[in-house]
């Protein structure tokens, strides 16, 4: 019996050590002078935001879309302004990576991405 719980308890801990959740690091990067503010980020499945991102400052968060669908992104620039920019390919069980540099006027994005 106690070999049997051994066995047991050595194959669940090997499935529980292999799991990890697939996720996307975004990362927020102001390339510009002046602060931006109120960053809203819709991905399929969530929303977060940022009230303000300094000068040259970086904000990461780690999203876990749940469908396929955009990244989308609106800000407010230092004048009062409000932007917005659409990252096109987000998927279910996405890993890897996107970079948005933020300035003044527009948002561009680099991303690594793999499905499953």
């Amino acid at each position: 019996m106690k070999t049997l719980l051994r066995t047991i308890f050595i194959i669940a801990f090997i499935t529980l050590a292999g799991c990890r959740s697939r996720v996307v690091e975004v990362k927020l990067i102001n390339t510009s002078q002046k602060p931006l503010s109120i960053i809203v980020v819709d991905y399929p499945g969530a929303t977060f935001g940022v009230d303000k991102l300094d000068p040259g400052a970086t904000y990461h968060y780690a999203i876990k879309p749940q469908s396929s669908g955009p990244l989308k992104i609106q800000f407010t620039d230092a004048d009062g302004n409000n932007r917005t920019y659409e990252y096109p390919g987000l998927h279910k069980d996405d890993e890897g990576a996107i970079t948005v540099s933020l300035d003044q006027k527009a948002a561009t994005a680099v991303a690594k991405i793999s499905g499953r």
